[in-house]
């Protein structure tokens, strides 16, 4: 089938987050690399990267640590400086081929706000918070869905996570981009799911073009 929208997850496919981790280093009174690397090894043996937090301060609460920041001026954000410089142009590209674009990730209620401030070319940005449903449960891929307007298999849903993003997408019937970068992007595999994305890719640079060959292919099938 042709490809009718395309929604992206938001952390490492659309916004670089090394200066928001380096931040909670800060917060935690670590050293940045020290963090990264506790960090990494959480990922690679699969687990929550909240436990990353649980390692250097027991009983770390990420929702009340996120409001004591907030309150001392020094709330978890992101600005036009941290997205990808892939990510605007790709969306922008989409858009001008008639796909319906959006953003759909687990995000918290001001980190919509801050998405919405940079007035990026989509259609459509959700947020967990906002839908009140995080990923990877199958609610959320089929308000994806719902938001796509379109059969889950005209939706392409592009991330960086095979766990939270790739697999549950392909099970709510989603076509699926895998993007490899970021940590989990490096680090996650699982040869089963990636073998059915209908695309792999490092940047988003080449997207655009994948999706305009898949439908030109589609059209003359």
């Amino acid at each position: 089938m042709r490809l009718e929208a395309v929604f992206f997850d938001v952390g490492e496919t659309i916004v670089d987050e090394t200066r928001e981790y380096g931040t909670w280093a800060d917060w935690l009174g670590v050293p940045r690399h020290t963090f990264s690397a506790v960090f990494g090894a959480v990922i690679a043996r699969g687990g929550d990267y909240r436990e990353t937090f649980q390692h250097f301060r027991p009983g770390f609460d990420l929702h009340e640590e996120r409001e004591r920041r907030a309150l001392e001026g020094r709330a978890e954000t992101f600005g036009e400086e941290d997205l990808y410089p892939d990510a605007r142009p790709c969306l922008a590209e989409l858009k001008a081929m008639g796909l319906r674009v959006g953003l759909a990730g687990n995000q918290t209620t001001r980190a919509e706000r801050v998405l919405r401030g940079l007035r990026l070319p989509v259609d459509v940005i959700g947020t967990s918070d906002g839908w009140g449903v995080h990923k990877p449960d199958l609610a959320f891929f089929l308000r994806v869905v719902r938001e796509a307007g379109c059969a889950p298999a005209s939706v392409l849903y592009v991330g960086d996570r095979i766990d939270n993003d790739i697999r549950p997408a392909q099970e709510a019937g989603l076509r699926t981009a895998l993007l490899r970068r970021g940590p989990w992007g490096h680090v996650l595999c699982d040869d089963a799911v990636t073998e059915r994305c209908l695309f792999q890719a490092e940047t988003l640079d080449d997207l655009p073009a994948m999706v305009r060959k898949h439908n030109e292919e589609c059209g003359s099938a």
